[in-house]
C-alpha cells in the first residue's frame, strides 16, 4: 500500500513530519528529552542551596562554572604567586634611609628650613649611608623619582569667545599610561578582570541573577560584545567636582578622578595603588558681570570643559577605535579596547557632560526626555536620550539659514550648540555613562531639605528639645561636608523620637518618619564616595601652597605621595622576601597599651589583642569587688567549661570534669578584632572590639552580636558579657513606625560566659530615656547591620 500522505505531529519537539522515518524521529526525539529530564533532576539534585553560577563572556573561552558558596569569594584573592621584587625600590634615592628621611618631610610638610635642620640631625647621629646632603637634594631625588609613574603635564586650552582666542592652563596626566602603569604593576595586576560574567545564585529552585561588580553588568557584557573577539575590555570610571579649598570658598579647584572598573570595588574605592587618582584639574572661568548667564557665555563655558576634557581623552581615542596591545604584569600580551562606562558626578556636572540647558530647559533630564513639567510622574515612561540622537539634532542644528531656527531646533531637546568630547570615544555613549551619586543628590540634596526642616522644628519646640537632641552638638550648624549629613541622617531618628509624640508633634513625627525612610533608601543606594579625594586637596592647599598658582603645587604634592606610596610598598614587599611574611600591626590596635597579640588559627575568625599581665582568679575577684558581673566568676567559669566541652565533644583534661582552683591563672585581652562574611557581598569584613575600662580617658565596652549555640575550636578564648535579652515593655507605636528593635540588659550579676568564636559582630546601642534601662539597636550604621537587623524583626513578625 502506499504511504499515508497526511503529515504527524512529533509529541516532543512539535515539528510535522510525513509518514516515512516519522517513528525514528519520534524516538530520537524521546531519548533527547529523557536525557534531558535526566540532567535536569540530575542539577536539581546536585545543586546546593546558594551555590554560585559564573558564566563567562562567549570570547573569553572560559565555560560556565559552578561553585560551592563556600568557595566562592567575589572579593580580590591573593596572587597565586609572589611578585617580583625590586631589590632597590627606593631608586633614585641612593639609599634606603634617604627615601625614608625625604617621605617624612614630604608627609610632615616641613618647610625648607625645617628639612634642612631635620638632615643635619640625620648626619649627626646616623648608622647607615645617609646621602642626602640638604633640601634641593630631597627636591631633585624626587624630581627624578616622578617617573616612576605618570607624571602630570600642562597643556593650554585655547576657546574662542566673541572671536578672541581665550586660553586656558589644563593639567593632565595621560589615562593610558595610567592604566598601563597599573596593567603592569605585579601587585595589582592579578586583581584585574577582563572577561565579562553573569552570576547567578542558587535559590533551591533555579538560579537568580545578581549583579556585584561592574564585570558584572550588563553594559559590561554588551561592550565586550562589540569589540574584537581577541580584545579585552579596558573600563574606565571618572569623576569630576568643583571642590572648596580654602575656608571662605573663594579658592577652588575642579579634579578629575578616575578609577579602573576591571578592579575590584574594595581595590578601586580604596587608598592603595589600585585606587583612585586624580588625572586632571580642569580650568575654571570666572564670572564676567558683562556676560554672565548669557547663552553666549554658558555656551563659551561648556566649550572650554568640553575642550579640556578632549585633550585628557585624546589619548584614549583611537585606541576605543582600534584597541592596543599590552605586555601586562604576567607577561602576557592583551589588546584592550576603553571605553568610558561611568560618569560619576552630581546634577550640575552631568548638565555639563550631557550639554543640555539644566532646570530652566524644556528636557531637565540628562538622561531621558522627560518634560519640564511631568517631572513628577515617575511612573510615565519616556524616550532616552543617545549620543547618536543629539549629534544628529546638532548637525541638523547646524544645517539651519538662521540662528532663530538653529535655536529652536536645539531647544527642542534642551542641548546646546557645543561639541561634546565624549563623542569622540567609540562605543561610550554620555547619556548611558552618567551615573547616580549618591553624595550629592542623597546627602547634600533630599536629607540636606529634610533636615532643614527638622532644625525648624528643634528650634521652635524649645531648649530643652535642643538639648535632649544635641548631643551630637550639629542642630544649629550648617555643613558643607555632604559626608556630615549622612552622618547625622543615621543617627538623628534615634536622638529625636523621644521629643516628638504622634499625638502632640504630629507633623514633626511625620517629618522623623520621612528621615527613617530616607536612612533605608540611601542604605539600600550606598556607594562608595568619590568627594574623599577632596579632602587631601584641601589639606594639600592648605599646608603646600603659597596660595598663588596653586593648582600645580597641589599637583605636585599629589604625585609626589603616589611615588611615595608606590616605593613604600615595593619596600614592604622586599622586606617580606628577606625577613618572610611579618603580620603589620593594626593601627587602631596600635594605640593599646603595645604588649602581645594573638594570631586567628585556620578555624578561628578572630584574634586578640591588648594582652593582660597573666592573673589568678583570687587577684581578679579581689580587683572587682563590688562589681556583680564578677560574682561568682570562677564558678560561672567553671560550669560554662564543663557544659560547652560536654555539648561539643571535647575531651576533658585527663578525662575529668574541669575544676578551676582561686589560684589558676587567667589571661584578659582587651582588644578582639573579629572577621565575619557581609551579607551585603559576602566579603570579608572586620570590626574592631575595645573592653577596656580606661580607653583614651573613657570607659569602653563594645557591644556585639552573639551566635546562640557555643562554637568552639582547638583553643578556649572566653568572653564575659552582659546580656541584653531580658524581657522589654510592651511595643509602642513609635518602635513600629521608626522600625526600632529594643533591647534590655539584665542585671550585672546575670553577666555570663561565652566563647569568643560566637562573636559575630559589632553593634551599637542608643539609650532610650523614655524606658528604663531599655536601649534601641542602631542599624543604620552600616549595610550589614541594616539587612541583619531587617532580618531579626522578619523572624519576630515585625
Amino acid at each position: 500500500m502506499p504511504s499515508d500522505p497526511t503529515p504527524r505531529m512529533c509529541s516532543y519537539c512539535n515539528t510535522q513530519y510525513c509518514h516515512q522515518g516519522f517513528r525514528t524521529h519520534e524516538n530520537a526525539c524521546r531519548k533527547r528529552y529523557e536525557q534531558r529530564r535526566e540532567d535536569i533532576e540530575l542539577v536539581r539534585l546536585i545543586q546546593q542551596v546558594d551555590d554560585i553560577q559564573v558564566r563567562y563572556h562567549p570570547n573569553s573561552g572560559c565555560p560556565t562554572q559552578v561553585y560551592y558558596f563556600e568557595d566562592y569569594r567575589c572579593g580580590p584573592g591573593a596572587p597565586a604567586a609572589p611578585p617580583k621584587v625590586d631589590p632597590e625600590p627606593w631608586c633614585p634615592f641612593h639609599t634606603h634611609i634617604d627615601f625614608e628621611a625625604a617621605e617624612l618631610a614630604h608627609e610632615a610638610a616641613l618647610t625648607h628650613e625645617q628639612t634642612d635642620w631635620f638632615i643635619k640631625l640625620i648626619h649627626c647621629s646616623r648608622c647607615e649611608l645617609f646621602t642626602l646632603q640638604n633640601r634641593k637634594d630631597v627636591w631633585d631625588t624626587w624630581d627624578a623619582a616622578s617617573f616612576k609613574l605618570t607624571p602630570f603635564t600642562k597643556e593650554e586650552v585655547v576657546v574662542p569667545f566673541q572671536g578672541v582666542d581665550q586660553t586656558f592652563p589644563f593639567f593632565h596626566r595621560s589615562l593610558w599610561d595610567w592604566v598601563v602603569d597599573l596593567l603592569q604593576d605585579p601587585e595589582v595586576g592579578p586583581y584585574f578582570v577582563f572577561d565579562a560574567q553573569q552570576l547567578s545564585k542558587f535559590n533551591g529552585k533555579k538560579f537568580v541573577r545578581y549583579i556585584h561588580e561592574p564585570w558584572t553588568a550588563n553594559a559590561f557584557w554588551e561592550h565586550q560584545s562589540k569589540i574584537p573577539s581577541d580584545g579585552k575590555p579596558l573600563v574606565f570610571v571618572l569623576y569630576a567636582d568643583k571642590a572648596k579649598l580654602s575656608s571662605f570658598g573663594c579658592a577652588k579647584g575642579y579634579p578629575i578622578v578616575a578609577r579602573c572598573a576591571n578592579l575590584p570595588a574594595a581595590v578601586h574605592n580604596g587608598e592603595g595603588l589600585g585606587g583612585g587618582r586624580v588625572v586632571g584639574w580642569l580650568p575654571i572661568v570666572k564670572e564676567d558681570k558683562k556676560h554672565s548667564k548669557k547663552p553666549a557665555f554658558v555656551n563659551f563655558k561648556n566649550a572650554v570643559w568640553h575642550t579640556s576634557f578632549l585633550t585628557l581623552l585624546a589619548c584614549l581615542m583611537p585606541l576605543s577605535k582600534l584597541g592596543s596591545p599590552v605586555r601586562c604584569w604576567d607577561d602576557v600580551v592583551r589588546t584592550f579596547y576603553p571605553i568610558i562606562l561611568i560618569l560619576s558626578v552630581d546634577y550640575e556636572e552631568q548638565v555639563v557632560m550631557a550639554l543640555i540647558r539644566g532646570l530652566m530647559g524644556k528636557f531637565p533630564c540628562p538622561v531621558c526626555l522627560i518634560p519640564r513639567e511631568e517631572l513628577s510622574k515617575g511612573l510615565n515612561t519616556y524616550w532616552l536620550h543617545s549620543s547618536g540622537d543629539a549629534k544628529a539634532l546638532c548637525a541638523r542644528a547646524r544645517d539651519s539659514t538662521t540662528a532663530e531656527v538653529r535655536e529652536q531646533v536645539l531647544s527642542s531637546e534642551s542641548l546646546r550648540d557645543v561639541n561634546n568630547a565624549f563623542d569622540t570615544m567609540k562605543h561610550t555613549d554620555v547619556y548611558q555613562a552618567l551615573s547616580f551619586d549618591k553624595l550629592h543628590f542623597n546627602d547634600e540634596g533630599k536629607f540636606d531639605h529634610l533636615w532643614t526642616e527638622l532644625q525648624k522644628w528643634i528650634t521652635n519646640s524649645g531648649r530643652q528639645a535642643a538639648v535632649l537632641i544635641d548631643a551630637l552638638q550639629v542642630v544649629s550648624i550648617s555643613f558643607a561636608d555632604g559626608t556630615k549629613y549622612k552622618d547625622i541622617s543615621k543617627l538623628i531618628v534615634f536622638a529625636a523620637h523621644n521629643v516628638f509624640k504622634h499625638d502632640l508633634d504630629p507633623q514633626a513625627y511625620l517629618l522623623l518618619r520621612c528621615i527613617r525612610s530616607y536612612v533605608e533608601f540611601n542604605t539600600y543606594a550606598s556607594l562608595e564616595l568619590n568627594e574623599k579625594m577632596h579632602s587631601p586637596l584641601k589639606d594639600a592647599y592648605q599646608d603646600r601652597t603659597n596660595f598663588k598658582n596653586f593648582a600645580e603645587q597641589i599637583l605636585r604634592y599629589n604625585h609626589d605621595s603616589l611615588v611615595a606610596e608606590y616605593i613604600l610598598s615595593k619596600m614592604e614587599c622586599l622586606d617580606a622576601q628577606n625577613f618572610g611574611s611579618s603580620i603589620v600591626p593594626d593601627p587602631l590596635e596600635a594605640d593599646s597599651d603595645g604588649l602581645k597579640s594573638t594570631e586567628p588559627t585556620d578555624v578561628q575568625h578572630f584574634s586578640l589583642g591588648s594582652q593582660q599581665a597573666t592573673k589568678s582568679f583570687a587577684e581578679i575577684k579581689a580587683a572587682n569587688a563590688g562589681d556583680a558581673a564578677f560574682d561568682r566568676f570562677r564558678i560561672k567559669l567553671n560550669e560554662f567549661l564543663n557544659r560547652a566541652f560536654a555539648a561539643n565533644g571535647i575531651p576533658f583534661p585527663n578525662g575529668r570534669h574541669i575544676q578551676l582552683a582561686a589560684n589558676d591563672m587567667i589571661t584578659e585581652f582587651r582588644f578582639i578584632k573579629v572577621s565575619y562574611e557581609s551579607l551585603v557581598d559576602w566579603r570579608i569584613s572586620m570590626d574592631y572590639l575595645r573592653c577596656n575600662p580606661m580607653f583614651h580617658g573613657s570607659p569602653r565596652y563594645d557591644c556585639v552580636i552573639l551566635q546562640a549555640e557555643s562554637v568552639w575550636d582547638v583553643t578556649y578564648p572566653i568572653a564575659l558579657t552582659l546580656p541584653y535579652n531580658q524581657l522589654v515593655g510592651a511595643r509602642l507605636r513609635k518602635d513600629k513606625d521608626f522600625k526600632f528593635w529594643q533591647v534590655k540588659a539584665k542585671p550585672r550579676a546575670s553577666a555570663e560566659c561565652f566563647s569568643v568564636q560566637s562573636i559575630i559582630r559589632s553593634c551599637v546601642l542608643a539609650e532610650d530615656s523614655s524606658r528604663v534601662n531599655e536601649f534601641l539597636v542602631v542599624d543604620t550604621t552600616d549595610t550589614d547591620i541594616f539587612l541583619r537587623m531587617k532580618e531579626i524583626r522578619a523572624e519576630a513578625g515585625y
